[in-house]
């Protein structure tokens, strides 16, 4: 398009010169050769003005397209899951789930997308059509990682309770279907630990039989499992009821703008708790032997 704006361009000037050089505008009045003379220059600038707003948006174009090629090129990791995955607003903090800083232990070649939502279990988020949502965008050779358990474990929420060996598997196994679809790798992760501790100190397993059921499942379906639950289990059960407050959302009154009154909150984490379990999701990746672990910088 800029290549024929040249052309117009330079007809223009050609065709003024001509004009003169035969002597058309030297026959004319003084105020007829004025008058043609404006026109050509006034056509000239405004084929100017538009040459340069043509090639503008010709360079956005390209820039969009480049930056959609390096998107292209990146692996894109895909979190699903609830409130122990998601990322928060800053007027939440220091509240913060795993999946919203995984993205700094990849180097550039690695994207996460997190699309965990608080409150969801796998029967929820699926039936709000959000898997559908990432299925148009996932690609082959992508990543989708799938935690789900604490919500799923709502036995009076019908909405979004699952039974251990029948809904819960039967839900997740569309994720894993989903992600197949697309030529994407589904990776499971089994729910992270709440802290809970009986009166002698030790860590109470909260979880139930779903831990169970997603191995179950991925033995099954031979997908690759990160055990969650027993690392991060392992990593409370060895810093104690104490310790372990610093990695959970556990405030005391008057410290925090956005938490006045406290907090005791044994399920979410706060910042440190978020980096700490994220990493136990590393450590579960290099154990795979997963492709993107060559990406790790953290």
């Amino acid at each position: 398009m800029s290549i024929l704006l040249v052309k117009f361009i330079k007809r223009f000037f050609f065709n003024l010169i001509f004009r003169m050089i035969l002597g058309k505008l030297i026959i004319k009045g003084p105020k007829e050769r004025v008058r043609i003379i404006r026109f050509y220059i006034t056509f000239s600038i405004v084929g100017l003005s538009l040459f340069f707003i043509v090639i503008s948006i010709i360079k956005g174009h390209e820039t969009f397209a480049t930056m959609n090629l390096d998107d292209e090129e990146k692996i894109h990791i895909y979190l699903v899951g609830d409130s122990t995955v998601s990322t928060y607003k800053k007027s939440l903090s220091p509240r913060m789930g795993w999946g919203q800083v995984l993205d700094e232990m990849f180097n550039e070649k690695v994207m996460i997308h997190n699309e965990a939502v608080s409150k969801r279990s796998s029967k929820s988020f699926y039936n709000e059509g959000r898997l559908t949502k990432i299925v148009s965008h996932i690609q082959q050779g992508d990543y989708l990682f799938i935690q789900f358990g604490h919500n799923d474990e709502k036995v009076n929420d019908p909405n979004r309770y699952t039974e251990p060996f029948t809904t819960y598997k039967k839900y997740l196994k569309k994720y894993i279907i989903a992600a197949r679809s697309k030529g994407a790798f589904p990776v499971l992760i089994t729910p992270v630990e709440r802290r809970e501790f009986s009166t002698n100190g030790h860590i109470v397993h909260t979880h139930g039989d779903y831990p169970k059921a997603m191995k179950q499942l991925a033995k099954e379906e031979n997908v690759p499992l990160i055990d969650l639950t027993s690392k991060s289990n392992r990593l409370f059960s060895k810093l104690g009821a104490n310790k372990t407050k610093e990695l959970f959302l556990w405030l005391p009154p008057n410290k925090n703008p956005h938490f006045p009154e406290g907090k005791k909150d044994n399920t979410h984490l706060q910042e440190r708790g978020a980096y700490i379990v994220a990493s136990l999701v590393i450590d579960g990746i290099k154990e795979l032997n997963l492709p993107i672990k060559e990406h790790i910088v953290n």
